[in-house]
């Protein structure tokens, strides 16, 4: 596996030196439209282009939010046309229920904005947090503006370090691992307790 993934990152890598500014913009809009590619690769490597004359430094961090924006629009509108139809019709096979889709409607839309930009700033979750915010319904121009709004402070600071590092620009994913682990722990412990807490009244009766 360890050397699949080296030879993804060197395939990655080599696209991004090859296609400039449009390799950035298309990359960051995979990662932020469901699909595992990480920023945390993208952004440094960017940032290391940009301390050898490639890229400027604000370039690389503007095509990483754009492209941002760009992939999370697509899931975005993944979830507003067919994933809320899917809970509505399916959801109850998963222990989503009607209620709480109008629960989530309430929430996205007096913390959507918040919830969008901050979401944006943390790893693994601001890959994901544009598919709820469609089946939410959330307005969409906000939803674009605080993707984009928060996706480039996060840009921004992966090329720096890039930038800061050097050839070593890889030691960024290797710093940012263990917060990642974090916040896998924190959403595989707030999964089991939604679980528990709708299964208990089904083993109560």
């Amino acid at each position: 596996m360890t050397g699949l993934l080296e030879a993804a990152v060197r395939l990655l890598t080599q696209a991004l030196a090859a296609t400039g500014y449009p390799g950035i913009v298309v990359a960051m809009a995979l990662e932020s439209a469901c699909i595992p590619l990480p920023s945390e690769v993208i952004m440094p490597f960017a940032g290391f282009l940009a301390a050898q004359g490639r890229f400027t430094l604000w370039g690389a961090s503007l095509a990483g939010a754009a492209g941002c924006a760009l992939g999370s629009a697509g899931a975005y509108w993944v979830g507003a046309r067919g994933g809320r139809a899917t809970l509505l019709r399916y959801g109850r096979w998963v222990l989503i229920t009607p209620a709480e889709l109008e629960r989530a409607d309430r929430f996205f839309a007096r913390y959507g904005s918040a919830a969008t930009f901050l979401a944006r700033l943390l790893p693994v979750v601001r890959t994901f947090i544009s598919l709820p915010a469609g089946v939410a319904r959330m307005p969409f121009w906000p939803f674009l503006f605080y993707a984009f709004a928060g996706s480039l402070p996060w840009s921004y600071a992966l090329a720096w370090a890039g930038f800061i590092l050097g050839e070593h620009w890889e030691e960024v994913a290797t710093f940012l691992r263990p917060l990642e682990g974090v916040i896998l722990v924190g959403l595989v412990g707030l999964t089991g307790w939604f679980l528990w807490h709708r299964l208990r009244p089904h083993r109560a009766r």
